[in-house]
């Protein structure tokens, strides 16, 4: 019985059933978490969601911005959209909509055998929010999202605001949500995010989010898992702040976590 934290799918079913196949994946006994953007870009989002479905009882999964993207073309009834047309065409779009849009923008996953806690989402977790403040701003963010699907996804987009504020509300406050979940990477000089730098190396006045970030983990016995950022390729030089996406749709790889004992396992994509 082993709990396994995937990296960005993005559509590549093919390597997501290799990976699979090379953890010896159990639904019956085993279970899988996606750190967000299970679709787009790679040539089979549909299989992938219809994996999820088929093993939905042993899956969880956080959203991840291209997650998001999808919610919004089938809540506007958009139909063609590159790699994620076969699915808006699907006669079960609603069906994805519907297991989709419940899914969270993080998860707190305790583990019994080591007494250890995992927090998963897409992007990360900034630094100016407690655990405790981000769990609570997962819950509102999901709320509104499930109460009103159309008004968050049709207010989702843009960079503005970039500094969190508790008195921020209606579209900013979650747009900033959405945005420090799903989209986060470079911080900036006074504290707030910067969504348009994407590489890494050297940065005059911008620093990874994980680098303020590990000091809400009060414990080595506390991690933050995300996805997002192909270009680290996993290395974030902090012990417990993992990365998972390694560019499996770039040509990289596809990359798991086994949270029991943190082991990883890869294919390539």
């Amino acid at each position: 019985m082993s709990t396994y934290v995937i990296g960005d799918v993005q559509g590549c079913f093919k390597e997501l059933l290799k990976l699979t196949k090379k953890i010896e994946f159990n639904p019956l006994k085993d279970t899988l978490i996606f750190a967000g953007d299970l679709v787009n870009r790679g040539p089979q989002s549909l299989e992938v969601l219809d994996f999820c479905l088929k093993n939905k009882k042993s899956i969880k999964v956080v959203l991840g911005n291209h997650d998001l993207y999808l919610l919004s073309l089938i809540n506007n009834n958009q139909k063609k959209a590159k790699t994620l047309s076969p699915i808006l065409k699907s006669k079960s779009a609603s069906k994805y909509f519907n297991w989709l849009v419940k899914k969270p923008m993080l998860l707190k996953v305790k583990i019994k055998e080591t007494h250890e806690t995992f927090w998963i989402s897409h992007a990360g977790i900034p630094y100016f929010w407690s655990l405790t403040k981000a769990q609570k701003l997962s819950r509102e963010l999901s709320k509104s999202l499930q109460n009103d699907p159309s008004f968050v996804l049709n207010n989702m987009w843009g960079d503005r605001p970039n500094k969190w504020n508790d008195n921020l509300k209606g579209t900013k406050r979650l747009r900033l949500i959405i945005n420090c979940f799903t989209r986060m990477r470079y911080l900036d000089m006074q504290g707030g995010i910067n969504l348009k730098t994407k590489d890494t190396g050297p940065k005059k006045e911008l620093e990874p989010w994980f680098v303020k970030s590990k000091k809400l983990l009060k414990s080595s016995d506390e991690y933050i898992i995300f996805g997002h950022w192909a270009a680290l390729n996993g290395k974030t030089k902090i012990k417990n702040i993992i990365g998972l996406d390694t560019g499996c749709v770039w040509g990289g790889k596809l990359t798991a976590i086994r949270l029991e004992d943190k082991k990883i396992f890869a294919v390539k994509g």
